[in-house]
């Protein structure tokens, strides 16, 4: 039986309304374009608005990460595939990458990012997400575990992975030093 307009939305305001800055975070770092993501926020508000009435009240962001990770499949599936970016373009930012003068400059400089930026586009779609998810957006092991359905253990391994090729590319930049062996 249907839910009268008013419980659905007072439900709606309790247990969705609160979570909307968090799923902008986390499709932000599923989509990486503020519009995708914006779409895909909305496309998640109106499923859990639709289906509300079947909530039970337990844990509303996991059941919303859910809802959201299903709506991005769905997106994915339909979309075409997205052209490569320009590796000429890549290989000149990277080789253009000079040293700071010291250690604020080099964190806050260009060409820092530049590095970070192409190291990160770099990794595999399963380590991306990862470190848009835990890095970038804030969430915990455990959530973006949710987010991605895949066991907590799996996360920190990619995340352990897609760490140490991104520190990799800015020890190959020098902007980073190499670690000491150990001996």
């Amino acid at each position: 039986m249907a839910q009268p307009p008013e419980v659905r939305d007072k439900a709606f305001a309790k247990f969705v309304l609160p979570e909307v800055d968090v799923l902008l975070r986390v499709a932000m770092t599923l989509t990486a374009q503020p519009a995708d993501a914006e779409d895909l926020v909305q496309e998640t508000l109106l499923r859990a608005y639709r289906a509300i009435g079947r909530f039970d009240g337990e844990h509303p962001r996991a059941w919303l990460l859910t809802i959201m990770r299903r709506a991005e499949i769905n997106r994915h599936r339909r979309r075409t595939p997205r052209l490569l970016d320009d590796p000429d373009a890549d290989l000149d930012r990277l080789s253009s990458v000079g040293v700071a003068e010291s250690p604020e400059e080099l964190v806050l400089g260009e060409s820092f990012d530049a590095v970070v930026g192409a190291a990160l586009a770099a990794l595999p779609d399963k380590h991306q997400q990862v470190v848009r998810l835990v890095d970038i957006g804030g969430l915990s092991y455990g959530e973006a575990a949710e987010v991605l359905d895949v066991p907590e253990g799996t996360v920190m391994s990619r995340l352990h992975r897609a760490r140490k090729r991104i520190r990799t590319q800015l020890v190959a930049a020098g902007l980073a030093p190499k670690k000491r062996s150990r001996t």
